[in-house]
């Protein structure tokens, strides 16, 4: 019998694109907080879970991943992406979660195939993308980008070789507290068509990432700015023009033991 968590699946299971959860991540993120107008978002919140409140985040991130065994930390081709998260505050509907303010996830954007198909799993919508994102060393030295008061850092995203978001954030020295997904639930889509019935769409369901044991090493603030641009495709830019309003860089780990369904 098939040993495998996910395609291929082989007596095995040694080659699964993808093995079962409990999936540990660690990574460096720089978050972006912004503002828009409330009404457009209607182009990306589904109406059964709410309304956007005209605020999101997003979060540029380079993260190693690994399982209980640790192996892909030592073939790290395995454990290292980089990825784009845009989550959009909503106000919550009766029954949609245990918050009335929570986000949801329409966008995200990854380098890693693993990680994709993880993220599926999980709600998380993700596309192939490439995220850059200056990182911060803990040196002092011009190149090393360190965590204090007048540090500049840049982060991109690029899908189908065309740009699509620019972010650049200047450090304050001051504290800053979570940003986006970081400070409240976040709820994600799954669903798959049927191709017994290829014209019927698939029927999302809505749940949220089941995450225990995170640890952050403290987030320092700053200012920022923020831009999403036109793309043939992609729908980031529905939201209109956007203004940046606080940001965040540090460092976090957390593990994901599954998906939890919405209350109600």
């Amino acid at each position: 019998m098939p040993q495998s968590f996910t395609p291929p699946f082989t007596s095995s299971g040694r080659s699964a694109l993808v093995q079962a959860p409990p999936w540990h991540y660690a990574g460096w993120l720089v978050n972006v907080a912004f503002e828009f107008d409330a009404a457009l978002g209607t182009a990306l919140v589904p109406a059964e879970l709410g309304t956007a409140t005209g605020k999101g985040c997003v979060h540029f991130a380079d993260w190693q991943a690994c399982g209980d065994d640790g192996r892909e930390l030592l073939d790290p081709v395995y454990a290292q992406y980089r990825e784009t998260i845009v989550v959009l505050e909503i106000a919550a509907k009766p029954g949609v979660g245990d918050t009335r303010l929570c986000f949801y996830c329409p966008l995200i954007y990854v380098d890693q195939d693993i990680s994709l198909l993880r993220g599926w799993l999980q709600g998380w919508p993700k596309k192939i993308g490439q995220t850059w994102l200056t990182r911060s060393m803990p040196l002092i030295h011009p190149a090393a980008a360190p965590l204090s008061a007048g540090s500049q850092l840049g982060a991109s995203l690029s899908v189908k070789e065309r740009r699509l978001v620019d972010a650049s954030v200047t450090l304050s020295g001051e504290k800053a507290g979570r940003l986006g997904f970081l400070a409240a639930p976040t709820i994600g889509a799954i669903g798959w068509p049927d191709l017994t019935q290829p014209g019927s769409v698939a029927v999302p369901r809505y749940l949220r990432a089941d995450i225990i044991d995170r640890v952050e090493s403290g987030w320092a603030g700053g200012s920022a700015t923020l831009r999403f641009h036109d793309h043939p495709v992609e729908e980031l830019a529905l939201l209109g023009p956007v203004d940046a309003t606080t940001a965040s860089a540090g460092w976090m780990g957390i593990t994901v033991r599954g998906a939890l369904p919405l209350e109600g």
